[in-house]
């Protein structure tokens, strides 16, 4: 009983220690003056409409931010974008709908909803090839993403 309870608890430590140790790091990227609230986001119902217009020269990618910490950010992403790394973020996908092909590292992976794509900064990354519907995925990026920090790969 005892060790199923130590057992149980680390994963819960390794989350907790995760963002804990993003909690020092100053915000060099975006920052909020809006402060963080209580909410119930159902992320299935969201449009390309509630995400906003395309971001130019970044593929299909549409993108509405969720949340805003010095810490770290949160977004609904949809489309697809060109292969690129971030230097200075680690990154945190979960996927809500679309399947198909995504880059991971220097080879093509099938993702499908339910999947969580683990993306370590200076990791290449990037939606290819969807099979069954845009990508909508939601992106977690610790520390927050600075300006200038991705790099498109060829």
């Amino acid at each position: 009983m005892r060790q199923s309870i130590y057992l149980a608890a680390l994963p819960v430590a390794f989350v907790a220690g995760m963002f804990a140790s993003h909690v020092g790091t100053p915000a060099r990227a975006q920052t909020s003056d809006v402060p963080l609230t209580a909410q119930i986001v159902d992320l299935a119902a969201m449009t390309d409409a509630d995400l906003g217009p395309q971001i130019p020269n970044m593929g299909t990618l549409r993108s509405k931010g969720l949340v805003v910490t010095p810490s770290g950010t949160v977004a609904v992403q949809t489309g697809n974008v060109p292969k690129h790394t971030h230097r200075g973020s680690d990154e945190i996908q979960y996927v809500i709908s679309g399947s198909g092909t995504f880059w991971l590292g220097n080879e093509q992976r099938q993702i499908h909803p339910g999947d969580l794509i683990i993306i370590p900064k200076g990791t290449v990354h990037a939606g290819s090839e969807p099979t069954s519907g845009e990508f909508k995925v939601l992106s977690i990026k610790l520390p927050p993403q600075a300006p200038g920090d991705m790099q498109m790969v060829p």
